[in-house]
């Protein structure tokens, strides 16, 4: 519901405070006093479109114009799409401040409780907090989607229409998903083919962590044999083997050291045992030695395998240790730069992971037609239960709208809501058919879509006789009905008003409505008189309108003055007195 709409500075309007209640507010006044200003301000509001960027919308003189609209929304599931469209929480209750800037500059901008929003989220929020019927931009009626909206609160297929809309979402992004791998096949398997290659490369050589540093020490001592051999041989014969080696010198010398030792114990006993062990140590070395010598062997076929083995690591080395270090890092693991070899093996841990990924959805390419299969079976059962609820609604809907509009001065006019199906892709997320709300306002015309009306009037007319219908199952708290009253007269005007009053009390609406008619005004549960006054002199002359509320005699002149102009007799007085006490006795 609107509780509070507030203007400034917008057209003629310099500022204006409008307090509205649920139940039938009715705007009176003259014509030119700014009423339909009045339905532009809150569309403005609501994310219409500002003419001219809105520049030429401004009060003369004026930086900017405002609109501000304070809401409350109190139905649980328009709470729940408003949250969804703020990205926040809305409590069923809780007042809503809507406010929309126009700059003199030609730019707007919008806010919802201080919170920048945009013109988008604005029209969004605006399709579930007000109905405007009229001749004007944002007329609901005319959307192909809000008649099928219509249709389905009619028929009662509003939930079957959002389990098929989910069910097509899915379908969709399944489809999507599985022309995606199949778009991408061919490079798939070039991928499969080339990591297979690569892993089996890897695997043949049968690495081990450390294999590279071993296998190139081995290398270094095989391609110099026979320097360690030879000069391991001569120091042997230095040491141990030659006339005077260094063992023979050393054992003469222990001889004689010990042979001092005894003479002087005291001193000689630490140089005596060191050059004992001293001596000992270079046996053992000597001994080492002749042993290693006599082990050296050269072995050709080995020599050329080692050769062989570290040609195949630096390849291998060369051409994945970098990948592995890189793969491993991605991985939020250490790599070790000291050892290559395990950074080969990295690299194949890494492709055994991207063949699984890549077979994997090689795999989900048949279980994805699979469940495309599923999905379409299921959307199909849906939409045809949708579609059969919203046949059998469109038989009954007809002779419903056609009795309403009787009512409403339209006996002539013939409705039907038509239904055209639509065929494999062309069907969308609302079903499998669409629907046009087509009219024949007078006999011998053809029916024709309700979008081809150039009448404000018939088009509001049609839309009451549309809520009348739905009146329990319409969430919108807010209806506004402009020119409702178009080429009528007086005797339908009371049937209009004792309609629109039935609407409000009985489907707790809160309904806005321009008229000019006093057998409308006179169902009204709040009155309110909006008038054009011209202040100043001369060149300051200025133009503005203000909005107050009407009650008592106030409203009883108003009435009066709608009923026979400017200066009402007593009869008129009389007659608009006799109309409120009517209508006040058939509420």
């Amino acid at each position: 519901m609107l509780c509070e709409l507030h203007i400034s500075n917008l057209a003629v309007i310099e500022d204006a405070s409008v307090e509205l209640q649920s139940g039938l507010n009715v705007f009176t006044g003259q014509t030119g006093s700014g009423k339909s200003l009045l339905i532009g301000a809150l569309e403005l509001l609501l994310g219409g479109r500002a003419s001219g960027g809105g520049a030429t919308m401004i009060r003369p003189g004026c930086d900017e114009a405002r609109v501000s609209g304070l809401f409350e929304v109190r139905d649980e599931q328009t709470a729940r799409e408003v949250a969804k469209i703020l990205d926040r929480q809305a409590t069923p209750g809780e007042p809503m401040l809507i406010t929309r800037r126009l700059l003199a500059t030609g730019r707007s901008s919008v806010s919802i409780d201080g919170a920048p929003a945009s013109a988008t989220m604005l029209r969004e929020l605006g399709q579930h907090l007000v109905d405007i019927h009229g001749q004007h931009d944002q007329q609901y009626l005319l959307r192909p989607a809000n008649q099928l909206r219509i249709l389905d609160e009619f028929a009662g297929t509003a939930g079957l229409r959002e389990k098929f809309a989910a069910g097509y979402q899915q379908l969709r992004q399944t489809r999507a998903r599985r022309d995606e791998l199949n778009e991408s096949r061919e490079t798939r398997k070039r991928e499969i083919e080339l990591y297979e290659f690569q892993a089996e490369e890897i695997d043949a050589a049968e690495l081990t962590p450390g294999l590279f540093a071993r296998t190139q020490a081995r290398y270094v001592k095989l391609s110099n044999l026979g320097q360690l051999k030879q000069e391991a041989g001569q120091i042997c014969q230095t040491l141990g083997e030659a006339d005077g080696s260094v063992v023979e010198q050393l054992q003469v010398l222990c001889k004689q050291l010990a042979n001092l030792a005894q003479l002087d114990a005291k001193k000689l006993a630490g140089p005596n045992s060191q050059l004992h062990d001293a001596t000992e140590m270079l046996q053992d070395c000597w001994a080492e030695l002749n042993r290693y010598a006599d082990g050296l062997e050269l072995d050709p076929d080995e020599l050329t395998h080692c050769e062989e083995l570290l040609d195949t690591l630096n390849r291998l080395i060369h051409k994945y240790a970098k990948a592995g270090d890189a793969a491993s890092l991605a991985e939020n693991n250490s790599a070790n730069e000291d050892d290559p070899t395990s950074a080969v093996l990295r690299y194949r841990e890494h492709v055994a992971g991207l063949l699984e990924q890549l077979r994997g959805q090689d795999a989900d390419c048949s279980g994805l037609d699979a469940e495309i299969a599923r999905l379409e079976k299921s959307l199909a059962e849906v939409g045809q239960k949708l579609s059969a609820g919203r046949a059998r609604a469109s038989k009954k809907l007809k002779p419903l709208v056609e009795s309403q509009l009787a009512e409403l001065g339209m006996a002539e006019a013939r409705f039907d809501a038509v239904l055209e199906p639509l065929a494999g892709e062309a069907s969308g997320p609302g079903g499998l058919e669409r629907v046009e709300f087509v009219i024949r306002t007078n006999p011998g015309q053809d029916a024709q879509g309700l979008r081809h009306i150039a009448s404000g009037g018939e088009l509001s007319r049609i839309m009451l006789a549309i809520k009348t219908i739905l009146t329990n199952k319409d969430r919108v708290g807010t209806l506004v009905f402009d020119e409702i009253d178009a080429n009528i007269g007086g005797r339908l005007g009371e049937v209009i008003g004792q309609k629109l009053k039935q609407l409000a009390d009985s489907a707790g609406h809160q309904i806005l409505c321009i008229t000019h008619l006093p057998q409308i005004a006179a169902w009204a549960d709040h009155h309110l008189h909006i008038a054009k006054e011209v202040t100043g002199k001369g060149a300051g002359r200025a133009t503005s309108t203000t909005v107050k509320p009407l009650t008592g005699q106030a409203r009883v002149s108003e009435l009066a003055e709608m009923i026979a102009g400017k200066t009402p007799s007593q009869t008129a007085q009389a007659q608009a007195q006799e109309m409120l006490q009517t209508a006040g006795s058939k509420k």
